[in-house]
């Protein structure tokens, strides 16, 4: 599996991506360019990762400018036909404004930046360490979209405690249901607040984030 990096104008963990990819997990990894197109060097059995950071100073709506990228054209049309896409923080942000996943992220509900490690979990497995850094990680979606999404399986991870369980406490952001993060009905887009490339390096303490990783297929 080969990974390509998108770089916008004020991404600022692309590196901390490449870093994890290509140092600690031994993987292909080539830098794209926002204003660029061409994703014809990716297969289907490859990924597209959108990472964190505030594309064009977050002027608007976190992510609301790089959807209109020349890049992400290409991304959604890659998406569309099956290649696999990760964003990360504002990653997942870009995707949801440019509908490749459903809901909006939201200002965080105690209006404050977190940056800080949490405990992530899928629906049966076991809680992972990794960490948070946003201001607009409150993850929303109305109430029809939500019961699609759990009916559908799509809810990737929630916020939970360091033995599994999803309490309010544990949730960094407020977002409903502990949402941390969602992938599409197709099972080929994935989105997520917390960043598992910080925490892929045993020289860090913490080498949680491969198994996310590999949750997600991206191994």
């Amino acid at each position: 599996m080969k990974f390509g990096i998108v770089v916008f104008p004020g991404s600022n963990c692309d590196r901390d991506m490449q870093d994890a990819l290509q140092h600690q997990l031994n993987k292909e990894v080539i830098m794209l360019w926002h204003k660029d197109k061409d994703l014809s060097m990716f297969s289907e059995e490859d990924c597209i990762v959108l990472p964190g950071g505030f594309s064009y100073g977050d002027y608007l709506r976190c992510g609301a400018i790089a959807r209109f990228s020349p890049m992400m054209q290409s991304v959604v049309e890659f998406a569309g036909t099956g290649g696999k896409v990760l964003g990360v923080c504002n990653g997942f942000q870009i995707l949801c404004e440019s509908s490749l996943l459903p809901g909006v992220l939201l200002q965080n509900a105690q209006q404050q930046f977190v940056c800080k490690n949490v405990f992530i979990k899928t629906e049966d497995g076991s809680p992972l360490k990794i960490p948070v850094a946003h201001g607009e990680g409150r993850y929303y979606a109305e109430p029809a979209m939500l019961e699609e999404l759990e009916a559908s399986g799509q809810v990737l991870f929630r916020y939970c405690d360091e033995q599994g369980n999803i309490e309010p406490l544990c949730n960094p952001n407020g977002a409903i249901r502990n949402i941390a993060g969602i992938t599409n009905k197709e099972g080929n887009v994935f989105g997520m607040m917390p960043h598992p490339e910080r925490a892929v390096s045993p020289a860090l303490g913490n080498t949680d984030g491969v198994q996310v990783f590999k949750l997600l297929g991206l191994n």
